[in-house]
Order: C-alpha cells, then sequence, then structure tokens
C-alpha cells in the first residue's frame, strides 16, 4: 500500500479514535452487561421469572389483568406475555392513572402479583437506554449512531494498519510479547486481539446501525426484498367504536386460539395498541426452532376479539426474516452460549480499545518530545 495513504489512515484511525473514544466505552462495556441481560436479571429479581410453586391449572389471564387495574390503576394495557415453561410467571406491563409504565410478575396459578416495577427503574431498562441513546433520546441514538459508523471505519482502517508490509513479518503480527515493556504489551493487545477480534467486533457493529438509522435497515429490506420499504406488522382496526361486549376471557381466548392456530412449542405475548387505530397482535415464538426470535402472528379486533389474520413464519418476505436474525447476531443468542460468551468476550475488549488506543498516543507523544 502507498506509504502516505497509509499515513493518512493512521491519521483518521488516530483522532477519530480519539474524538469516539468515550461513546465507544460506553457503548461497548453496556452491551457486554446486556448479552447476559437475562441470567442476570433473573438471578438478581427471580421474583420475575419463577413461581415458588407449579400449581395444577392456570388462570385465565383476564383474572390477572382485571385485578392489575383494579388495585394499580392501570388504565392502559401495554403487553401480556405468557410462557411454556410451566415455572415461568406472567409478565403484563400497562400505564397507570400517572401516565408512568409499570411492569406486573404474577404467579400464574394462583394470581398473586409477586412484584411490581416501574418501567424506567429496572437496571436493563437503564441500561438498554444507555447503550441505545445514552440516556439522551433522539440525539443520543444519533450520537451512538455516528460512533459505531466510526467504529466500523476504525475496525477496518486498524486492520489495515496491522497488516505487515512482508509475509515474513506475520507470525510477528500475531503473537502478544506479555514479558515486553508496558509500552509494547499494550501495543500488541490493542493491534493483535484487535486482529482476532475484527470480525466479530464488525458483525456486532453493522448490526447495531439497524437501530440507529433507518437508512440503513431499508437497505437490508432492499438486498433482501428488492424495496426498501418495510412490510408493516400492523393490520387496521375493523370495528371503530367498542361495543361494550362480555370481556371475560376477552385475552384468554386470544391465546387459546393462538394456540389452536399455531401447534408447535412456544411463548406467546399479546401486544395490544395504545392507538384505536390497529388491532392487538398476538406473537407466539417458537422454541423448537434452534436459531431464536423465529415468531409468528395473529390479529385480533381489539373490541370484538375476532381473529382478523394469520401470519406465519413462513409468509414473511426474506427482508423480515434477516430484520428478525439481527438482535440474535446482535446479542450474541444466534447460538446460545457459546456465541453469547463470544459476544461478551469481544464487546469486553472493544471496551479497552479507546483506554489502549489513547496510551499508545500518549507514548508516541511523549517520544516525538
Amino acid at each position: 500500500m502507498n506509504k502516505t495513504l497509509k499515513k493518512s489512515i493512521g491519521f483518521l484511525h488516530l483522532w477519530l479514535g480519539l474524538s469516539s473514544g468515550l461513546i465507544v466505552f460506553i457503548v461497548a462495556l453496556s452491551g457486554s452487561i446486556l448479552v447476559f441481560e437475562d441470567e442476570i436479571d433473573a438471578f438478581v429479581n427471580p421474583e420475575f421469572y419463577k413461581v415458588s410453586t407449579i400449581g395444577t391449572k392456570k388462570l385465565p389471564v383476564d383474572v390477572h389483568v382485571h385485578f392489575i387495574k383494579k388495585k394499580y390503576a392501570i388504565t392502559q394495557l401495554h403487553r401480556i406475555q405468557t410462557y411454556e415453561n410451566p415455572a415461568r410467571t406472567v409478565i403484563i406491563s400497562g400505564i397507570d392513572d400517572n401516565k408512568k409504565d409499570q411492569i406486573f410478575s404474577v404467579d400464574p396459578y394462583t394470581g398473586k402479583i409477586l412484584a411490581a416495577i416501574p418501567e424506567k427503574s429496572r437496571f436493563f431498562s437503564v441500561m438498554l437506554d444507555l447503550h441505545r441513546h445514552l440516556i439522551m433520546g433522539d440525539i443520543g441514538k444519533f450520537i451512538t449512531g455516528c460512533s459505531c459508523l466510526i467504529f466500523v471505519f476504525m475496525l477496518i482502517s486498524g486492520i489495515i494498519l496491522w497488516c505487515p508490509k512482508k509475509i515474513k513479518n506475520l507470525k510477528q503480527r500475531l503473537t502478544v510479547k506479555w514479558n515486553a515493556s508496558f509500552k509494547r504489551a499494550n501495543w500488541d493487545f490493542h493491534s493483535k486481539f484487535g486482529f482476532y477480534s475484527f470480525l466479530f467486533l464488525l458483525i456486532i457493529s453493522l448490526t447495531g446501525l439497524t437501530w440507529s438509522f433507518k437508512w440503513f435497515e431499508s437497505g437490508i429490506y432492499l438486498l433482501a426484498d428488492g424495496t426498501a420499504k418495510k412490510p408493516s406488522a400492523k393490520v387496521e382496526n375493523p370495528t371503530k367504536v367498542d361495543p361494550k361486549l362480555d370481556k371475560t376471557f376477552f385475552y384468554q381466548n386470544m391465546l387459546l386460539k393462538t394456540e389452536q392456530i399455531y401447534k408447535y412449542k412456544g411463548d406467546t405475548q399479546i401486544r395490544i395498541p395504545s392507538d384505536t387505530i390497529n388491532s392487538i397482535m398476538a406473537i407466539k415464538l417458537n422454541i423448537e426452532k434452534s436459531i431464536p426470535n423465529i415468531s409468528s402472528m395473529a390479529y385480533f379486533d381489539k373490541y370484538t376479539g375476532k381473529l382478523l389474520k394469520i401470519k406465519p413464519y413462513e409468509s414473511f418476505s426474506n427482508g423480515d426474516k434477516v430484520r428478525r436474525l439481527i438482535y440474535p447476531i446482535h446479542t450474541g443468542s444466534i447460538y446460545g452460549y457459546p456465541t453469547k460468551i463470544l459476544a461478551f468476550l469481544v464487546c469486553l475488549f472493544a471496551a479497552t480499545l479507546p483506554i489502549t488506543g489513547f496510551f499508545i498516543w500518549m507514548g508516541r507523544k511523549k517520544k516525538r518530545r
């Protein structure tokens, strides 16, 4: 490679790294923690995950909904989450009369409220907000997105700078001299482990852009479907005025119908729209599949409970199927614990890159002096 070009790449690598280092550190560190969100949260807050005693028969979810609405002044339901695992609790979320999002954990056999917490008070809700938005809303989302783009450039430019001029120097570029001086060991750690984790960090960074930029998500659909337009996941509700029908087993009937349509083992979530336009969507996750996030949907009239439409996973567009894989790839859950551990380690390493890079810059600065 041309020496001048490589020098220019090195200049950009240095100063873009220094300018985005703090953001990269925050996003990478929070990302490494989020990899094991389910495991950590289940250990710290077991009341949201397991019942003390598995009963013989589960109560209709409408019993829980009615009780929560009355006791906690819930004015708008968001979601009802049920699980195939008999030891799991039912999770219900909604907005109370103070317009605060609340999450409830319910024993499906007794109806007892095991735990209740404001959504924004959850540790992992804060951690996710930090990871995606720096707890700064849309501005933070734009900053993390730009930093992610810079990090992609840093990875590619880092590989260019790592490449030895001669093939005989390749072995030297692949080994870390731990017994060398701090300056040399730091450089080795930064560059050589950067080479080993390059592909994994590139995949995590590129998939992360999906949540930051609409144009990136549209690009996924353009490549997979030939059109940048994302298929709508919503179905308009045909009933415009609530006929005030008997709703004793309203949500329970939706769960039962969804179970009858999709007979595989899975966890089912009911999503209730806050508007008056869209219908209720029931999503059943297929836990029999080796790859996560494969779900099928059923839509119900939000006033009458009538089944409106079914959308099995097989009918999804290629773009939708790819899009549903983005999350498990990004979080490392695609192949269970092996890829989770790998994602955790490379994210943790990514958090060290701004620090080791800073020490490299400081060392060169002192040398010039």
